[in-house]
Order: structure tokens, then C-alpha cells, then sequence
């Protein structure tokens, strides 16, 4: 369909630093663009922000993302037509976007920003909301009465002067490609903006998240700064941010019972880790940590200090800190794999087994733990466990591309040639590359020694992968094959 070829380019010309807003609604909106037409839109942007190498891959921090975001799914996806997935962005720029198909990212800098979990869940269940309403088709069919190439453009033009951070280029770029429809354009997107609002502060409420915590957001974007000081560029707003539509914000949320929340651990646990990793280096993260006396922090700016102790190879005192954690609070995940990897550094190979055996019989499974584990065997040459260990994670929990990429890193270290192959193929796909994927499942058929079991099955997913190619990757697929 040319609409989508149009627009996913120019989306994908500029998603490095892009706040990407994307919505729709009903069946009018459907004859523009489905269900199953946004998902794969969404599925080619993911793979072009996977390419920019600014997907933030620390397992620890993806997974409190997807919790909290599939707590406020669950209330405002009540018909279940929409899956999603979250993400974050290793950006400094304050901001979150919705992509087609449910994929919802948001920017290291907007969580840095955020001075409490429920400003979190509020901008996430603002953009949930785009998601369940569908803006995205109901922007493209409302444009079917001005200019689908115009929209198209828009949108290039915005992501595209995102990425090169010229504010004068983009505005321009704005106002050539919608003219005198500019204020009809602006007017929808502003519709758009306070649905999600109505329904993300319900979502919100009943997620049990104060509904304050939308509105509390806004008043701090408002101010142009944070108080981590970064600033929030006009043009990337594509979430205007006015009085009236603070006040509407707040005046809503009164309409719900009041509610005293109080911050999780994993949300302090998760600002921490992305405050050592936006560090230039390892002694402004130690310093950053340090401006404040040991006794005087919480156990989340501990842990903090702790893991910038440990990437400036002050391993010692990170594992005293880690250690101390671990007995005070041992419900907390991040505080065994903290110890686990402290005593990793410190080459004490047997107690940091152990301490990642005794969390797995506390928490089996999880994901976080299980790559910190892996990894750690992979470290000290027990391929074969690592191996058996992430195939039963991954078998039971969908993995991302990096995951995935790590299960094949062990299966080669376990000499399990042709099952290596099969992981980088699915690695390959799930990035979208169809081509990659099956040269890889034609590298695995050729591994000597492969059973009949695993031919039956890589031929199968051979036919299965082709009947989603193009003509054209099926002739990039032929010639491949030719000189191979």
C-alpha cells in the first residue's frame, strides 16, 4: 500500500532522537490502515530503532518498563485488541512516543526527569491511550480531506529535524508541507492529546496510580526545565502542554478517589542504573553518587553508588554495599544479581555461583536474573549450563533480538553448531531482515552431523520465512544463494 511505504520511511529517516506520536480509532479509521498493517509498520520502525543502536538492552530496566506498562494496558486495553511492548531510548531529551502497533518508547532523559513513579505511569498511560484509540489511523484518515503525502511529509519532516536538531529546519519543513491547513492539522492532533489524556488518567486510577501523576508531569514539562536540567525543545512537543490542559488534567483526576502511593524499589533501582550508564565515565558516576553522605541516602541511591563502584573497578566496596542490601532487603532481585557480579569482579567464582543459585530458587525464571547468570558462566567457560539455563528461560518468556544474540553466543561456546545458527536466524528475523535469517538456517542444514529432527525443522521455518518475502528479497534471496 503506497501510504505505508511513504510513511514508514520517513519515520525511519529520523527515529534516533524522534518523539514519534502515532494514533487511530474505529472502522472508518481501519479502511486506512488495520490492525495488521499498523503492527507490521510498527515491527519496521522497531527494527530501524534497533539498527540506531540507541535501544537501551540492560534487562533489568526493560523489564520494570514492560511491568509498569502492562499494569496500565491491562485497564485501558480492556477488549484485549492490542498487545504492546515498552521500551527505552538512550536519549537525554525528555520524551515518550507511541508507535503502530503498540510499541511504546520512552527516552532515558524523560526518566530521569520524572520525580516520582506516578509521573512515570502517567505519561506511559498517556501514550497507552494513543494506542487503544488508534490515533494513528484516525490522523491518516482525517488527512484523506487534505493530503496523505502531505501528512507523510510532516511527519519525515519532524522526525528527520529531530534527529538533526535544527528547530528552524523543521518548522519550516512543517509549514511548506501543510500550508493553510496548519491550524486543522494542529486542532485534530490537540483532540488526540486530550483523549489520551481522559482515558490514560482512568487507566491510571485504575491501576492504582494516583491520577495526579499525569497532570504533576505536565507542570513540570511546562516549565521548560526539570529539575535535572534538561531542557524540552519546542518543536519536539508533540504533546502540547498548556494551563488549560494541566487544569483539565487535574481537574479530572479529582474525579477519582484520592490515593497516597508510595515509590517501588525497582523504580528507584531503575533511575539508578540509568544514572551511572548516562555518565561519561565512571568517575563522574562515582561522583554523582558521592555528593551526598552514605548515611543520608536511601537503599536505591545505595545501590546506585554501588554499581558506579562497580564499573569504576572499585569492587570492594560495591560488594560491601551489595552485600549489606542483599541481607537487609532479600525480596529485591537487583541486590543478588548486584552481589552475584560483585563477586564476579572479585574473581570469588564460588560464592557468586552460589548467590545466584540461591536467588534462582527464590525467583525462578526472571529474566534479569537469568541473563546476569548466563553470562556469568559464559565468563568461566560453562557454556553447556548457560545454554540449557537461557533455552528454558526463552522458551517460556518471548526474548528480545539481544537475548536472543546471547542464546546463540553459547550454544557455538557449547558446540552446538547447528542450534547457533537456528538463534542467529531468529536473531536476524526479528530484526527484520528475512534475507539474513535464512542464510542462516541454510549455514545450520549444512552443519555435519545434523539429525533429522533439526533438518525437518530448519527446512520448515525455510518455507514458513519465504512465504512472507517480497519479489525483491526473493531475488537478493536467489543471488545469495548462487555465490554462497
Amino acid at each position: 500500500m503506497l501510504v505505508l511505504a511513504t510513511i514508514g520511511i520517513t519515520i525511519a529517516a529520523g527515529l534516533p532522537a524522534a518523539e514519534i506520536n502515532l494514533p487511530d480509532i474505529g472502522s472508518p479509521a481501519d479502511a486506512v490502515l488495520s490492525k495488521n498493517e499498523e503492527s507490521q509498520l510498527g515491527r519496521a520502525i522497531m527494527a530501524q530503532i534497533r539498527a540506531s543502536g540507541e535501544l537501551v538492552e540492560d534487562p533489568q530496566v526493560t523489564e520494570y518498563i514492560n511491568e509498569i506498562g502492562h499494569r496500565l494496558a491491562a485497564q485501558a486495553n480492556v477488549d484485549g485488541n492490542h498487545e504492546f511492548s515498552f521500551f527505552v531510548i538512550d536519549n537525554p531529551v525528555i520524551n515518550a512516543f507511541a508507535l503502530p502497533g503498540g510499541f511504546i518508547g520512552v527516552h532515558t532523559g524523560l526518566l530521569e526527569a520524572t520525580r516520582n513513579e506516578d509521573e512515570l505511569a502517567g505519561v506511559l498511560a498517556h501514550e497507552v491511550a494513543h494506542v487503544t484509540q488508534r490515533h494513528l489511523a484516525r490522523r491518516l484518515h482525517a488527512s484523506q480531506r487534505q493530503s496523505i503525502l502531505n501528512t507523510a511529509i510532516m511527519l519525515g519532516a519532524i522526525l528527520a529535524g529531530a534527529a538533526g536538531g535544527s528547530s528552524d529546519a523543521v518548522q519550516g519543513a512543517i509549514a511548506v508541507a501543510q500550508g493553510t491547513s496548519a491550524q486543522q492539522q494542529i486542532n485534530f492532533t490537540r483532540s488526540n492529546e486530550y483523549e489520551a489524556d481522559r482515558v490514560g488518567i482512568s487507566a491510571l486510577a485504575a491501576a492504582g496510580f494516583d491520577p495526579q501523576g499525569m497532570g504533576s508531569f505536565f507542570e513540570v514539562m511546562s516549565r521548560g526545565t526539570t529539575p535535572m536540567e534538561y531542557r524540552l525543545p519546542e518543536f519536539l512537543r508533540t504533546h502540547p502542554v498548556s494551563s488549560a490542559r494541566i487544569a483539565e488534567a487535574r481537574g479530572r483526576a479529582r474525579s477519582y478517589q484520592p490515593v497516597h502511593t508510595t515509590d517501588s524499589i525497582n523504580y528507584g533501582i531503575t533511575r539508578s542504573r540509568l544514572l551511572v550508564a548516562s555518565r561519561d565515565t565512571p568517575e563522574a558516576a562515582v561522583a554523582y553518587f558521592e555528593r551526598e553522605s552514605y548515611e543520608l541516602q536511601s537503599d536505591e541511591e545505595r545501590y546506585g553508588r554501588a554499581v558506579a563502584y562497580l564499573r569504576a573497578g572499585r569492587n570492594n566496596e560495591a560488594n560491601r554495599i551489595f552485600e549489606e542490601l542483599a541481607n537487609k532487603d532479600p525480596e529485591v532481585i537487583a541486590y543478588h544479581i548486584g552481589l552475584a557480579d560483585s563477586q564476579m569482579a572479585l574473581e570469588s567464582i564460588a560464592e557468586a555461583i552460589g548467590t545466584f543459585e540461591r536467588a534462582q530458587e527464590l525467583f525462578p525464571r526472571n529474566l534479569p536474573l537469568t541473563i546476569h547468570f548466563a553470562e556469568a558462566l559464559l565468563q568461566i567457560g560453562q557454556a553447556t549450563r548457560a545454554h540449557t539455563m537461557l533455552l528454558d528461560l526463552l522458551n517460556n518468556t518471548p526474548p528480545t533480538p539481544e537475548q536472543v544474540r546471547l542464546i546463540a553466543k553459547a550454544a557455538i561456546e557449547a558446540g552446538e553448531a547447528a542450534e547457533a545458527h537456528y538463534y542467529m536466524a531468529e536473531y536476524r528475523l526479528m530484526i527484520g531482515d528475512l534475507v539474513g535469517g535464512i542464510n542462516f538456517l541454510r549455514q545450520a542444514l549444512r552443519v555435519p552431523g545434523l539429525e533429522e529432527i533439526q533438518r525437518i525443522r530448519f527446512e520448515a521455518r525455510i518455507d514458513f520465512i519465504r512465504e512472507f518475502m517480497s519479489e525483491e528479497q526473493l531475488q537478493r534471496l536467489q543471488r545469495s544463494r548462487s555465490t554462497g
